[in-house]
């Protein structure tokens, strides 16, 4: 009998182009000066963090993550300033507008419900973000790095019309599909 095969996967809204630019822009910036990188995902705000599905069932999360997307409303998604979580992530801050968080937490029952998808972070409130820095940055450089960012002003708005599923390859996240919400 064949093994299942099992892949990571995690679900989130892709920022528009603009916004994808800036980000990979402080990405290099930040890796350039602070020998510092992130996942290897483009920018985005996770919903539904990493787990594992198995391969064989991708088209029952898929159909899952459609029917869920039909009946949900776009939320505006406003960027504004950059945060840490100290002392080894940087980002870009999202706004945690009741839209947003009225997405995330009704997308995480579904999933529950649904697919029996349980969120590992769950005794964690929603922190919504778009990671610039997070991996091999040393306290140090955390702290110039963030008096650096702490100043820079950062404005965003754009709608999130879409949810994304990413996967892991092994050795990066890449879209495997999107889901469109109601506008």
């Amino acid at each position: 009998m064949r093994e299942e095969f099992k892949s990571r996967f995690f679900v989130a809204l892709l920022p528009p182009l603009e916004v994808e630019q800036y980000a990979d822009r402080v990405i290099r910036e930040l890796g350039d000066r602070y020998a510092t990188s992130t996942a290897k995902a483009s920018p985005h705000v996770t919903l539904q963090p990493p787990f594992e599905w198995l391969m064989s069932q991708v088209g029952a999360l898929e159909t899952c993550l459609a029917a869920f997307a039909q009946g949900q409303v776009s939320p505006l998604v406003r960027l504004s300033g950059f945060g840490a979580f100290q002392p080894r992530v940087l980002f870009i801050n999202v706004v945690k507008t009741p839209e947003l968080l009225a997405l995330q937490s009704a997308l995480k029952q579904h999933l529950q419900a649904e697919l029996n998808i349980v969120d590992a972070s769950a005794d964690r409130p929603f922190a919504p973000h778009i990671t610039v820095a997070s991996r091999h940055l040393t306290p140090l450089n955390f702290q110039q790095a963030w008096a650096q960012l702490q100043a820079r002003p950062v404005e965003f708005e754009f709608s999130g019309d879409r949810l994304t599923l990413l996967v892991h390859t092994g050795q990066q996240w890449l879209v495997h599909s999107t889901f469109p919400l109601a506008e």
